[in-house]
């Protein structure tokens, strides 16, 4: 009952999508999960300003129980905020759903990635590149593989590995280097000579 009422009053806060999400319904505006409905209870993601403010109206955080662990979320429960119909509850579901977004949308961004996320990447070989000073995923996609290479094998000595190559080659193009083909092989060891 609770849930119905409630999508209905989210409608307000514009399109949203819906998905199963820790045994409930997770609620999503722009890819951004902003509220987690689960047994009858709804919880609305804070975050930064949005904490304090929840914490002091007395909203507990989601705990997700898992078989041998308790996961709590940054997801507040908001039920009685909303069942009261609270003043604040359309500043406080807007507020949500605005960070949640804009921090799905920083998410995306290569302002947030990190060289160790990208395919075949991992800490030890984002710290040889940065040590070869390449020091953001932007640098090196600019780069390209057999640039990063050169430059790695300028910082280490020219026995690195080829295979550092192919890894960094799938990097760029977002696959696992075992899957690069030959012909493809070929041309970037011979951009490397």
């Amino acid at each position: 009952m609770t849930e119905q009422v409630f999508l209905e009053y989210v409608n307000q806060f514009g399109d949203f999508q819906k998905r199963s999400m820790f045994g409930g319904v997770g609620l999503f505006q722009n890819e951004a999960m902003f509220t987690l409905i689960s047994n009858d209870r709804i919880f609305i993601r804070g975050g930064k300003q949005l904490d304090e403010r929840l914490n002091n109206l007395g909203c507990e955080k989601y705990r997700h129980v898992k078989k041998q662990t308790t996961a709590t979320v940054n997801y507040y429960d908001i039920t009685e905020l909303f069942t009261g119909r609270s003043g604040e509850l359309d500043d406080i579901v807007s507020t949500s759903i605005k960070a949640s977004v804009a921090e799905r949308k920083f998410q995306k961004s290569s302002a947030s990635r990190r060289l160790r996320d990208l395919p075949n990447m991992q800490l030890t070989l984002e710290r040889m590149v940065k040590k070869a000073g390449i020091e953001d995923v932007d640098t090196f996609m600019n780069l390209g593989a057999a640039q990063v290479f050169s430059k790695v094998r300028q910082a280490y000595g020219s026995d690195v590995d080829v295979k550092l190559l192919w890894k960094f080659a799938g990097a760029i193009d977002g696959i696992h280097w075992k899957l690069l083909q030959e012909p493809r092989k070929q041309q970037l060891l011979d951009s490397c000579q």
